[in-house]
Order: structure tokens, then C-alpha cells, then sequence
């Protein structure tokens, strides 16, 4: 199992507000990329954050024993203890007023992959010779009305409030993560990453890039086609690969 990961600032913005972070437990990898969100310092804050109290309530909880379901929990209770850190900070100091992230994480062993997301950073599964595929549900209003039938695919790729979200990491006291479980059988290729990529550049096009890399520079290149299609946001980028 390998992993590789990258970020940039854009061409648009004055700070980068994402995080990404990438780490071996044993033999298996978790990733977690996060897009914050807020005034001032407030965004890179609350996703720094994200990042840093995910990784410390997965590793106290986590050992090589449990079992699927208990995986699956502990992913979940990560996103609610980040998501309590960063509602008291915003509480704690005015100046954090409606601070909050995205936030989306794989944690792969040898058969499985554990998805959690909250927000509109998307996780996409990667198939040789067929494409890259959503495996998240962005949490926008876009997406929402979508779903109700309300607006068209097209009307949906347009739409002015494709990135107002409706559930972020952080802004309520309480939050709702949707999980996925990937089962695989000799190898599994994933690519996290903030909508400073997906809210700009085609399946398509991502899925070009992918295949015309090689893993050894692929965050790279993926972060120079966000760039090169405006860069109008930070884009983060994280892949898995068997």
C-alpha cells in the first residue's frame, strides 16, 4: 500500500485554508483531506484542526483487531471529535464566527476500504481502463436539490449554490458523516481531494491525467490541472494506491 499527497494554494486565494495528511498504520494507510472554511484565519484554522484531532482520536482508539463494523465506528466518532473541537473554538472566540471544514478520510487495509465524508470534498475510486467514479455525496445545495429532482444534472453542474454546503465539520454542535465500505480483492486506487480539483475539472479530465501519470507524479499533475483550469480555489489532493 503507498500513498501520495500535495497541495497548493491556487492562483485565486491568499491563503491555502486546506489540509492533508497521510499516514501507515501497520501495513494499512489513512488519509484525510479537509477544506476549511471562515474568515480571516478561521478556515485553515478549523481545517488544520480537522486534520490534527482526526488523527489522534483514530489512533487511541484504533487496533489491529477490530473488526469491520468497529472500524467503520471509529471513523465516524474522528469526524465528531474534530467536529466538537472546532464548534467550542468557534463558540470560545467571536472572531471563529461560523468557522468549519469539509472533511473526507480512507482508511485501506488489504480487502477493504473505509470512506467518511462531510461537506463537498469528494473521495473517487479509480478503475483501470473505465474511469473515475464518486464515491461521496457532496453535502451542498446543489446536490440536495438534485436529488429531490429539482434541477437537472446539467442545471447542477452550474448551479450558483453548488458550493453552499449544508453540512460541514464543526458549524453545529452535533454532526452526520456518511460511510462507505469498498471491498477489493488484488488492488484498490484512490483519489481524495478538495473541490478546488472536482468543482472545476471533469471526471473526464481527472481521469486523463491519472492515467497519463504514474502514481510517482500524479498529485502533482492533478494540482497543475486544477491550476491550469483557473485555479480559482486551493485544491488538495491525496491518493492511495495497491
Amino acid at each position: 500500500m503507498r500513498f501520495k499527497s500535495g497541495t497548493d494554494i491556487g492562483l485565486k486565494r491568499d491563503e491555502n485554508q486546506d489540509a492533508v495528511r497521510c499516514e501507515y498504520f501497520g501495513e494499512n494507510v489513512l488519509a484525510v483531506v479537509c477544506d476549511g472554511m471562515g474568515g480571516e484565519n478561521s478556515g485553515k484554522e478549523a481545517s488544520t484542526i480537522a486534520v490534527e484531532e482526526f488523527f489522534q482520536r483514530f489512533s487511541e482508539g484504533y487496533n489491529e483487531n477490530l473488526n469491520d463494523e468497529e472500524i467503520r465506528r471509529l471513523l465516524i466518532s474522528s469526524v465528531s471529535a474534530a467536529n466538537s473541537v472546532i464548534y467550542t473554538r468557534a463558540k470560545l472566540d467571536f472572531n471563529n464566527f461560523g468557522m468549519g471544514t469539509t472533511c473526507v478520510a480512507a482508511f485501506v487495509t488489504d480487502k477493504l476500504a473505509f470512506i467518511v465524508n462531510v461537506g463537498d470534498s469528494r473521495a473517487y475510486l479509480i478503475v483501470e481502463n473505465e474511469g473515475v467514479f464518486q464515491i461521496t455525496t457532496d453535502h451542498n445545495v446543489a446536490s440536495l436539490l438534485y436529488e429531490q429532482g429539482r434541477i437537472t444534472k446539467e442545471e447542477f453542474e452550474t448551479h450558483p449554490q453548488k458550493h453552499m454546503l449544508v453540512r460541514a465539520v464543526g458549524v453545529e454542535q452535533t454532526v452526520q458523516a456518511d460511510t462507505f465500505i469498498i471491498k477489493y480483492e488484488n488492488s484498490i486506487s484512490l483519489l481524495l481531494c478538495s473541490d478546488g480539483l472536482s468543482g472545476y475539472c471533469t471526471d473526464t479530465e481527472i481521469y486523463d491525467v491519472v492515467t497519463s501519470s504514474g502514481y510517482d507524479n500524479i498529485t502533482e499533475n492533478l494540482i497543475a490541472l486544477a491550476l491550469e483550469k483557473g485555479g480559482r480555489d486551493n485544491v488538495t489532493v491525496a491518493v492511495i494506491y495497491e
